[in-house]
Protein backbone atom coordinates (compact mmCIF):
# COMPACT_ATOMS: atom_id res chain seq x y z
CA UNK A 1 0.00 0.00 0.00
CA UNK A 2 1.13 3.80 -0.94
CA UNK A 3 2.18 5.99 1.69
CA UNK A 4 -0.98 7.86 1.11
CA UNK A 5 -3.46 4.71 1.33
CA UNK A 6 -2.34 4.15 4.40
CA UNK A 7 -2.11 8.02 5.36
CA UNK A 8 -5.93 8.25 4.53
CA UNK A 9 -7.49 5.14 5.80
CA UNK A 10 -4.82 4.88 8.81
CA UNK A 11 -4.40 1.15 8.48
CA UNK A 12 -0.83 1.31 9.55
CA UNK A 13 -1.43 -0.48 13.18
CA UNK A 14 -0.95 2.30 15.43
CA UNK A 15 -1.31 6.09 15.20
CA UNK A 16 0.82 9.51 16.29
CA UNK A 17 -0.43 11.22 19.58
CA UNK A 18 0.32 14.15 20.70
CA UNK A 19 -0.07 17.24 18.62
CA UNK A 20 0.80 15.78 15.31
CA UNK A 21 -1.41 13.29 16.03
CA UNK A 22 -4.64 15.10 17.33
CA UNK A 23 -4.27 16.53 13.51
CA UNK A 24 -3.86 13.06 11.62
CA UNK A 25 -6.99 11.92 13.71
CA UNK A 26 -9.44 14.34 12.59
CA UNK A 27 -8.47 13.11 9.34
CA UNK A 28 -8.26 9.30 9.57
CA UNK A 29 -10.86 9.04 12.60
CA UNK A 30 -8.43 7.86 15.35
CA UNK A 31 -6.64 9.21 18.34
CA UNK A 32 -3.83 6.91 20.17
CA UNK A 33 -0.42 6.54 20.94
CA UNK A 34 1.98 3.73 20.26
CA UNK A 35 5.57 4.36 20.02
CA UNK A 36 5.77 1.31 17.64
CA UNK A 37 3.88 3.82 14.84
CA UNK A 38 4.46 3.70 11.21
CA UNK A 39 7.61 6.10 9.91
CA UNK A 40 6.42 7.08 6.77
CA UNK A 41 3.10 7.61 8.12
CA UNK A 42 5.19 10.07 10.84
CA UNK A 43 7.37 11.37 8.48
CA UNK A 44 4.42 12.68 6.06
CA UNK A 45 2.18 13.67 8.89
CA UNK A 46 5.58 16.22 9.93
CA UNK A 47 6.28 16.94 7.07
CA UNK A 48 2.77 18.31 6.47
CA UNK A 49 2.80 20.23 9.63
CA UNK A 50 5.95 21.74 9.89
CA UNK A 51 5.02 22.89 6.18
CA UNK A 52 1.61 24.57 6.85
CA UNK A 53 3.24 26.45 10.20
CA UNK A 54 6.52 27.56 8.13
CA UNK A 55 4.08 28.92 4.97
CA UNK A 56 2.92 31.10 8.28
CA UNK A 57 6.06 32.36 9.24
CA UNK A 58 6.15 35.34 7.65
CA UNK A 59 2.33 35.99 8.11
CA UNK A 60 1.79 35.48 4.50
CA UNK A 61 0.69 32.07 3.02
CA UNK A 62 2.97 31.90 -0.32
CA UNK A 63 0.96 29.99 -2.99
CA UNK A 64 4.48 29.52 -4.73
CA UNK A 65 5.59 27.35 -1.36
CA UNK A 66 2.25 25.57 -1.42
CA UNK A 67 3.03 24.26 -4.53
CA UNK A 68 6.75 23.38 -3.77
CA UNK A 69 4.98 21.27 -0.87
CA UNK A 70 2.98 19.56 -3.05
CA UNK A 71 5.77 19.00 -6.02
CA UNK A 72 7.86 17.39 -2.64
CA UNK A 73 5.14 14.80 -1.74
CA UNK A 74 3.22 14.09 -5.32
CA UNK A 75 0.32 13.87 -3.86
CA UNK A 76 -2.56 11.51 -5.95
CA UNK A 77 -5.39 13.35 -6.95
CA UNK A 78 -7.57 10.90 -4.86
CA UNK A 79 -5.35 12.14 -1.63
CA UNK A 80 -5.00 16.13 -2.52
CA UNK A 81 -8.14 16.71 0.04
CA UNK A 82 -7.16 14.67 2.80
CA UNK A 83 -3.56 16.08 2.85
CA UNK A 84 -5.19 19.63 2.26
CA UNK A 85 -7.18 19.31 5.28
CA UNK A 86 -4.76 18.77 7.28
CA UNK A 87 -2.16 21.19 6.14
CA UNK A 88 -5.09 23.66 6.82
CA UNK A 89 -5.68 22.37 10.56
CA UNK A 90 -1.51 22.63 10.97
CA UNK A 91 -1.69 26.00 10.26
CA UNK A 92 -4.56 26.88 12.62
CA UNK A 93 -3.96 24.86 15.15
CA UNK A 94 -3.13 26.76 18.26
CA UNK A 95 -0.02 24.39 19.23
CA UNK A 96 3.56 25.74 18.36
CA UNK A 97 5.26 24.30 15.67
CA UNK A 98 7.91 23.79 18.34
CA UNK A 99 5.98 21.87 19.48
CA UNK A 100 5.56 19.26 16.70
CA UNK A 101 8.89 19.67 15.98
CA UNK A 102 9.86 18.17 19.01
CA UNK A 103 7.49 15.63 18.79
CA UNK A 104 9.46 14.25 15.18
CA UNK A 105 12.82 14.36 17.04
CA UNK A 106 11.16 12.22 19.95
CA UNK A 107 9.56 10.13 17.27
CA UNK A 108 12.76 9.49 15.34
CA UNK A 109 15.48 9.11 18.35
CA UNK A 110 16.54 6.10 17.45
CA UNK A 111 17.27 7.55 13.25
CA UNK A 112 18.00 10.87 13.83
CA UNK A 113 19.08 11.43 10.47
CA UNK A 114 15.37 11.47 9.32
CA UNK A 115 15.05 15.02 11.28
CA UNK A 116 17.79 15.63 8.56
CA UNK A 117 15.53 14.50 6.09
CA UNK A 118 12.86 16.98 7.27
CA UNK A 119 15.05 20.02 7.44
CA UNK A 120 16.29 19.47 4.20
CA UNK A 121 12.56 18.98 2.57
CA UNK A 122 11.76 22.40 4.56
CA UNK A 123 14.13 24.43 2.68
CA UNK A 124 13.61 23.15 -0.43
CA UNK A 125 9.73 24.65 0.49
CA UNK A 126 11.49 27.72 2.06
CA UNK A 127 13.34 28.50 -1.34
CA UNK A 128 10.63 27.44 -3.62
CA UNK A 129 10.21 31.83 -4.25
CA UNK A 130 14.13 31.91 -4.88
CA UNK A 131 14.45 33.54 -0.96
CA UNK A 132 14.94 32.64 2.36
CA UNK A 133 13.60 35.74 4.16
CA UNK A 134 14.28 36.50 8.07
CA UNK A 135 11.58 34.83 9.31
CA UNK A 136 11.96 31.73 7.41
CA UNK A 137 15.02 31.41 8.67
CA UNK A 138 14.62 32.03 12.42
CA UNK A 139 11.55 29.41 11.86
CA UNK A 140 14.08 26.88 10.17
CA UNK A 141 16.75 27.46 12.59
CA UNK A 142 14.38 27.02 15.71
CA UNK A 143 12.93 23.57 14.47
CA UNK A 144 17.28 22.30 13.96
CA UNK A 145 17.60 23.33 17.74
CA UNK A 146 14.38 21.37 18.55
CA UNK A 147 15.17 18.51 16.28
CA UNK A 148 18.71 18.64 18.57
CA UNK A 149 20.89 19.00 15.30
CA UNK A 150 24.07 21.29 15.57
CA UNK A 151 25.02 24.89 13.81
CA UNK A 152 27.49 22.50 11.91
CA UNK A 153 24.25 20.17 10.32
CA UNK A 154 22.09 23.32 9.70
CA UNK A 155 24.61 25.28 7.81
CA UNK A 156 25.48 21.86 5.56
CA UNK A 157 22.25 21.43 5.27
CA UNK A 158 21.52 25.17 4.59
CA UNK A 159 24.55 25.23 1.86
CA UNK A 160 22.46 22.14 -0.35
CA UNK A 161 19.44 24.89 -1.16
CA UNK A 162 21.30 28.18 -1.28
CA UNK A 163 21.23 29.83 -4.87
CA UNK A 164 23.38 32.81 -3.90
CA UNK A 165 26.77 31.10 -3.33
CA UNK A 166 27.61 27.37 -3.86
CA UNK A 167 30.04 26.68 -1.46
CA UNK A 168 31.20 23.02 -1.93
CA UNK A 169 32.93 22.83 1.69
CA UNK A 170 29.72 23.78 3.84
CA UNK A 171 28.10 21.06 1.30
CA UNK A 172 30.14 18.31 2.77
CA UNK A 173 30.45 19.60 6.19
CA UNK A 174 34.14 20.61 5.96
CA UNK A 175 36.73 22.70 6.51
CA UNK A 176 38.02 24.45 2.70
CA UNK A 177 41.98 23.53 4.31
CA UNK A 178 40.46 20.02 4.37
CA UNK A 179 43.25 17.63 3.09
CA UNK A 180 42.13 15.75 -0.12
CA UNK A 181 41.66 12.22 2.08
CA UNK A 182 39.18 14.13 4.37
CA UNK A 183 37.57 15.94 1.56
CA UNK A 184 37.00 12.63 -0.21
CA UNK A 185 36.22 10.87 3.11
CA UNK A 186 33.18 13.15 3.71
CA UNK A 187 32.28 12.91 0.29
CA UNK A 188 32.06 8.88 0.51
CA UNK A 189 29.78 9.34 3.78
CA UNK A 190 27.52 12.06 2.34
CA UNK A 191 27.27 9.62 -0.80
CA UNK A 192 26.14 6.92 1.74
CA UNK A 193 23.99 8.66 4.07
CA UNK A 194 22.02 10.49 1.17
CA UNK A 195 21.31 7.81 -1.14
CA UNK A 196 17.63 6.87 -1.65
CA UNK A 197 17.74 3.70 -0.30
CA UNK A 198 19.08 4.67 2.78
CA UNK A 199 16.66 7.51 2.81
CA UNK A 200 13.87 4.69 2.56
CA UNK A 201 15.31 2.40 5.28
CA UNK A 202 15.24 4.86 7.63
CA UNK A 203 11.57 5.62 7.05
CA UNK A 204 11.32 8.22 4.11
CA UNK A 205 8.77 7.72 1.85
CA UNK A 206 8.98 6.36 -1.62
CA UNK A 207 6.97 8.91 -2.57
CA UNK A 208 9.48 11.77 -1.21
CA UNK A 209 12.61 9.84 -2.47
CA UNK A 210 13.32 11.99 -5.58
CA UNK A 211 14.69 14.52 -3.03
CA UNK A 212 17.70 12.46 -2.30
CA UNK A 213 18.75 11.96 -6.17
CA UNK A 214 18.87 15.80 -6.26
CA UNK A 215 20.76 15.68 -3.22
CA UNK A 216 23.05 13.54 -4.05
CA UNK A 217 23.59 15.72 -7.53
CA UNK A 218 24.16 18.47 -5.13
CA UNK A 219 26.87 16.38 -2.92
CA UNK A 220 28.59 14.85 -6.14
CA UNK A 221 28.82 18.56 -7.63
CA UNK A 222 30.99 19.63 -4.24
CA UNK A 223 33.16 16.83 -4.62
CA UNK A 224 34.37 17.15 -8.18
CA UNK A 225 34.14 21.33 -8.03
CA UNK A 226 36.86 20.68 -4.75
CA UNK A 227 38.73 17.43 -6.32
CA UNK A 228 39.49 19.64 -9.65
CA UNK A 229 39.98 23.09 -8.13
CA UNK A 230 41.13 22.85 -5.23
CA UNK A 231 43.73 19.49 -5.68
CA UNK A 232 43.50 19.46 -9.57
CA UNK A 233 42.81 15.67 -9.77
CA UNK A 234 41.27 14.60 -12.42
CA UNK A 235 40.42 10.46 -11.35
Amino acid sequence: MSIWGKFAGAVVGAYLGGPLGAIAGTVAGHYAFDRELDKEVAFTIALIALSAKMAKADGIVSPVEVDAFYRICRVPEGEQRNVARVYKLAQEDIAGFEAYARQVAEIFADRPKVCEDVLDALFYIAYADGTLNHAEEIFLRRVAENFTLNKADFTRIHARHNPDVFDPFAVLGIEPEASFDVVRSAWLNASRENHPDQLQARGVPVEILHLANDRMAIINSAWEMIRKEQFNKDV
